[in-house]
């Protein structure tokens, strides 16, 4: 697979993207967040969304999920909705806390394409993963998401 090279302004590296003069600035009261500090803040939560397409509108799902690396690995049924919609597609992750009192929080954006996994010792590499599920029931598909843009904001206080 791959590596991806990724940069906390949300652009991927290369990409072609604008220059980093044009690029939008994060709104006052708002702290940019590195790569590094965004998967740090990734890995302490174990709900995040996934926003996909579901016959060309957009549907968002929340899901438990494991990082693997800089992947994000999580496992749905058989047939649903999501395990259609997210093969092979370009999705959004989304992961944040919040404290309403504090008004205080952090968002993560995981942007990138989503890959079934099939390939038997992989699978049951990724199985093997402590990854805890809050709904009852069978979820034997694994589905990876491949980030290729990490952004991550930081409410000012």
């Amino acid at each position: 697979m791959d590596t991806v090279e990724r940069t906390g302004t949300g652009a991927p590296v290369g990409s072609g993207g604008l220059a980093t003069a044009e690029r939008p600035r994060a709104s006052a009261g708002l702290a940019e967040l590195t790569p590094e500090e965004s998967y740090a803040l990734l890995a302490t939560v174990p709900v995040g969304r996934i926003v996909y397409t579901d016959h060309a509108l957009p549907a968002i799902q929340p899901v438990n999920f494991v990082l693997d690396g800089p992947d994000v690995v999580f496992r749905t049924a058989e047939g649903s909705k999501l395990a259609v919609a997210a093969s092979r597609a370009v999705v959004a992750f989304e992961v944040d806390s919040f404290d309403a009192d504090a008004r205080s929080g952090w968002s993560v954006v995981l942007v990138g394409r989503t890959f079934e996994v099939t390939e038997p010792v992989e699978r049951a590499r990724l199985l093997s993963l402590p990854l805890v599920t809050f709904v009852p029931g069978v979820r034997d598909r694994v589905i990876k998401v491949v980030p290729r843009i990490v952004t991550g904001r930081r409410i000012l206080r």
